[in-house]
């Protein structure tokens, strides 16, 4: 159930497995309010599967909460699911957001909580683990990455928006997910900052 109000800032949780180079854009521009007066949105807690991610770091250096709920730590993953449910639940978030969270979400916690996420492809088309890999197997002169509404599936939820990158003669893998990372980067903070202006569309 939604906590803001339009005057409230959008309660954000974000989870990380990694480096955690999304939540520090999403860090940066948390706050600014829209021309309407609209408070944006506010990133209240970072979660990740594994302890030690730079993800943690970045939000501890901020003062933000953290919390880590490792798979291997509990005897089923439907116990793993409960258990990030409730750690996720504690912070009382409007919007969750995946940033490079390397586990699939369980569907009592998509129930509960509105949860995006973001793939380095332009969906439908490369969906799974290698979206950057395949794509440059296939051919594409063009590619890019797509912030999309999680559900039950492997990158098949609703698509928010998406963002165009060329593939470069001579691009690697590596060389061409990192021009994607920087799109991603500013999709990932725009996406939010309209999600919250426009939260009566999406928010019950």
């Amino acid at each position: 159930m939604s906590t803001a109000t339009p005057a409230e800032p959008l309660r954000v949780v974000v989870l990380v497995s990694g480096t955690g180079t999304n939540l520090q854009a999403l860090l940066d521009a948390q706050g600014a309010s829209d021309p309407t007066g609209r408070k944006g949105y506010a990133v209240v807690a970072v979660g990740a599967d594994r302890p030690g991610t730079g993800g943690e770091e970045r939000a501890a250096g901020r003062g933000i909460p953290t919390f880590t709920v490792r798979l291997a730590d509990y005897p089923t993953r439907e116990e793993w699911d409960r258990a990030l449910l409730e750690n996720v639940s504690a912070h009382t978030p409007d919007l969750v957001v995946l940033a490079g969270f390397m586990k699939l979400i369980g569907p009592e916690f998509l129930r509960t909580h509105p949860t995006i996420n973001s793939h380095p492809a332009l969906l439908p088309s490369f969906p799974g683990a290698h979206g950057v890999r395949d794509a440059l197997a296939h051919g594409v002169k063009v590619t890019g990455c797509t912030i999309f509404w999680v559900d039950d599936g492997v990158d098949t939820g609703a698509i928010i928006d998406q963002r165009a990158v060329r593939v470069a003669a001579g691009d690697t893998e590596e060389t061409l997910h990192e021009r994607i990372k920087v799109e991603e980067r500013v999709m990932f903070v725009e996406t939010v900052r309209g999600l919250a202006a426009d939260r009566a569309a999406w928010l019950t």
